[in-house]
């Protein structure tokens, strides 16, 4: 399996042979890091892809600026297992964290401790979804690499109920507009230190129920969906007031700001494929993103290349040059070459994989009332399940070929599809599997299935999704800790 993956880490080796082979290296870039996120914004969710009612001036204006994606994807199609790619660049089913609401397993090594250990201040603000945001857990974002966090278990509402770094705070106002507070905050006080930062902003909109400040919702007025078409709005106010917060402080030119969503969108009519959340079709997966760094992106672009989430971690290392070592292995490629222009193709196929498992439920607001009642009345909040104690723990064995669920492998502009549908009296081997193939350039929406005129390709790429699932087994039963 090693094999799949030598591309995925080879500027690794080429880095650790280049320093014993004591070559100087030219010093690596230390630019801030921004990484915004979205919470269920489609990929036609914006006006810069064509919606006809959206107003997102600021992320029109960062994709006119920068480098702007219309093949990125999200790693899974629902929250947590994407956030846990962008952490460790790795399949989320890797770690367990299947779907929402499964914490990612704290032997992965984040994103945030590596920059950490770089040198870098790290920050958290808005949805976490990763685990816990009580003290003392081992899934919470100090666990997980970050020095300052204002988090939420989940998705959160304006007004909201966060946790600051494990003590509940009440806030006041419209929810991304408070995370971008939060992260602009941290990002003034690390550039008043001459600190690097990496500054994570996941925001808690446009998840249902959809609550839009009126300012935002105005503009809608006798829309269908005016409350959703707000909160997007109200998104790209926060994105608005981090860019201004940038500029003032006059790091703007020398800031990675990336901008994606979790998951596909709520509406299939702008989710720029077929279905929507949930789905492992094209409108669960496709999602915007752009990357605006104006001292390396001088000239503004649209790339075709194919990119997802989990590519997030090994760009960032490959640009900062950090030694990576005993890194498990990666699902994620450095899109370094694609951000320099040197190629608008990816060179790997990617692999998505939605597994048979239920979500865990998280409700945010409930759980944060509970820890500032106790706080309150001057109690220890203890609740073990919440602080989720045993995330560490391997609690069961997948045998090889358990290719439960949904899964595909999109290797542009083909994408093959290997759907499951158990019996109760079948084991996973037995299960019915149907098998769809794709031409995405020719046919974005799959609707025409090719499977039976390309028989040979099919058989290739089964091959190697069944290949990168059985290494995603390996590493879901604990063999890369």
């Amino acid at each position: 399996m090693k094999s799949l993956f030598a591309a995925h880490v080879g500027w690794l080796s080429l880095f650790a042979l280049t320093c014993c082979c004591g070559v100087a290296l030219a010093e690596a870039p230390r630019p801030n890091i921004i990484l915004c996120m979205a919470d269920d914004q489609g990929w036609g969710d914006t006006a810069y892809n064509g919606h006809p009612l959206l107003k997102t001036p600021h992320l029109d204006a960062m994709a006119a600026g920068g480098l702007r994606f219309d093949h990125f994807y999200a790693a899974a199609p629902v929250c947590t297992p994407t956030r846990a790619s962008v952490m460790t660049g790795r399949h989320p089913n890797r770690c367990g964290a299947f779907s929402w609401g499964h914490p990612m397993r704290p032997q992965e090594i984040t994103l945030a401790e590596r920059l950490k250990a770089a040198g870098y201040a790290t920050g958290h603000f808005g949805k976490w979804h990763l685990g816990s945001v009580l003290k003392g857990s081992p899934v919470n974002p100090t666990a997980a690499g970050f020095d300052h966090w204002l988090s939420a278990y989940n998705f959160y509402d304006n007004d909201p109920l966060l946790s600051r770094e494990g003590t509940a705070v009440e806030l006041q106002g419209e929810s991304s507009i408070l995370t971008a507070n939060a992260a602009i905050e941290f990002i003034k006080d690390q550039n008043a230190k001459g600190q690097p930062f990496l500054a994570v902003v996941w925001f808690g909109s446009p998840h249902n129920p959809h609550r839009a400040a009126p300012q935002d919702r105005q503009l809608y007025a006798g829309q269908k969906h005016a409350d959703w078409l707000g909160e997007i709005t109200g998104l790209d106010r926060a994105v608005g007031k981090l860019q201004a917060a940038l500029r003032e402080e006059k790091i703007v030119d020398d800031t990675l700001f990336w901008y994606t969503s979790d998951n596909g969108g709520l509406q299939p009519a702008s989710t720029g494929g077929r279905n929507k959340k949930g789905s492992i079709y094209e409108g669960g997966l496709r999602v915007p993103a752009i990357i605006q760094w104006p001292s390396r992106i001088k000239t503004p672009r649209v790339t075709q290349a194919v990119a997802n989430t989990s590519d997030i971690y090994p760009t960032l290392l490959d640009i900062l040059k950090i030694d990576t070592p005993s890194q498990p292995p990666l699902d994620g490629v450095s899109l370094l070459p694609v951000i320099d222009g040197q190629t608008d193709q990816r060179g790997e196929p990617m692999g998505f994989w939605k597994f048979t498992a239920r979500g865990i439920r998280t409700p945010s607001d409930a759980w944060m009332r509970d820890l500032l009642k106790a706080q309150q009345a001057g109690k220890d909040y203890h609740d073990d399940s919440r602080l989720v104690l045993d995330a560490a723990e391997i609690k069961q064995q997948y045998e090889a070929d358990h290719f439960v669920g949904h899964s595909a492998w999109n290797d542009w502009p083909w994408k093959l599809h290997r759907i499951t549908e158990p019996s109760k009296n079948q084991s996973a081997k037995d299960s019915k599997v149907t098998i769809e193939l794709y031409n995405l350039q020719a046919d974005p929406m799959e609707t025409d299935n090719v499977a039976n005129k390309y028989p040979q390709r099919v058989a290739a790429m089964r091959e190697q999704l069944e290949a990168w699932q059985n290494s995603v087994l390996n590493s879901l039963n604990g063999e890369d800790y």
